[in-house]
């Protein structure tokens, strides 16, 4: 099986037509001859604030910038549909019987 992560539902629709795909609509992804195609909803992961790193720079202030990290901390933006499709993608890319996958976003 093939995994395509696309931006939206009507790019992953496009996509499925183009490549003949003929789906079955699952929740969160289409799949069919031997491709299964997802999509994100916009941005699912975003980097973490400042605080996340130390409480000391949740507020701005001239001594504490610049602020760069040694490694930076991300996050799946929570509490709406993003989180539950970041859990389905994650799924799918786990799934045994996926080969390859393409990021199409």
């Amino acid at each position: 099986m093939k995994l395509l992560i696309t931006e939206k539902p009507s790019v992953a629709t496009e996509f499925a037509k183009v490549l003949k795909v003929n789906p079955v609509k699952k929740n969160g992804y289409l799949e069919g001859n031997g491709w299964i195609i997802t999509w994100c909803y916009g941005h699912l992961v975003t980097m973490s604030y400042p605080e996340v790193y130390d409480e000391k720079l949740k507020f701005w202030r001239l001594e504490t910038l610049p602020f760069l990290p040694k490694e930076w901390k991300y996050e799946v933006i929570s509490g709406g549909i993003q989180a539950k499709q970041f859990e389905i993608i994650k799924s799918l890319m786990q799934r045994e019987d996926i080969e390859e996958i393409y990021n199409a976003r």
